[in-house]
């Protein structure tokens, strides 16, 4: 009877193997998109197994140099789903964990939410140009290209309401969520680039870059050993 039991068990933690969600992602240190969509399942305690597609990949490399038209990583497959813009998977998770706190209890405060998230994942072109996200490069004194000003101005005042109006430390309050995850790689951007911001943003950027999961995503970047030569911007 003890090896029926042990060979049930074995057979329940393969199929457990099986059905576990997957993430497809790719540079850590390049791709904002990879990021958002990490700390969205981090954030909904969401059990997954990382796929990495290497920036030589074709696909991979125009959507990291921004030549895609469509951004398809990162790509959440769960439960017989596959969801692959980062808008998308945040709204499926918290679907399938509403009690993991992604978006606001109060209806206007998610509508609040939605919107900013949707602003980040469908504007800010020229920021994205000009400041690649690169967590292992920092440029002091970097000049800031003026089409990519006023995206600049309009995140701090996105934040600067958020925290205003909800308290803080994150946008929408106490609890990190999906607002959080989706502006967390602009916070990379202004620490790379040496952008300056009033104390409310700085103390923003310094929450985020403080969550663990910052923490650790950072730390695989840096051991992360490809190189994209187009994203390495020298001064």
């Amino acid at each position: 009877m003890p090896p029926v039991a042990s060979a049930s068990r074995s057979n329940a933690a393969r199929r457990t193997r099986a059905t576990r969600a997957t993430l497809t992602l790719s540079s850590k240190n390049y791709s904002s998109w990879s990021l958002r969509g990490w700390l969205l399942a981090r954030f909904a305690r969401l059990e997954f197994d990382e796929v990495m597609v290497s920036p030589d990949d074709v696909d991979a490399r125009k959507e990291l140099l921004l030549l895609a038209p469509s951004i398809r990583v990162p790509c959440l497959s769960h439960d017989g789903a596959r969801v692959w813009n980062t808008l998308a998977i945040a709204q499926y998770l918290n679907e399938i964990k509403p009690n993991a706190g992604l978006m606001p209890p109060d209806r206007i405060a998610r509508a609040h939410c939605r919107s900013v998230s949707g602003e980040m994942n469908s504007g800010f072109a020229n920021l994205r140009s000009a400041l690649p996200m690169n967590l292992k490069a920092h440029y002091p004194g970097f000049k800031i290209w003026a089409g990519a000003q006023p995206d600049i101005d309009r995140i701090c005042e996105i934040w600067t309401e958020c925290l205003a109006t909800y308290g803080g430390p994150f946008l929408f309050g106490a609890q990190r969520g999906m607002a959080d995850a989706m502006y967390a790689p602009v916070v990379t951007r202004f620490l790379t680039y040496g952008v300056k911001l009033d104390k409310p943003c700085m103390r923003y950027c310094q929450t985020i870059m403080a969550m663990p999961e910052m923490q650790e995503w950072v730390a695989a970047a840096q051991r992360e050993p490809d190189e994209i030569e187009e994203l390495d911007m020298e001064f």
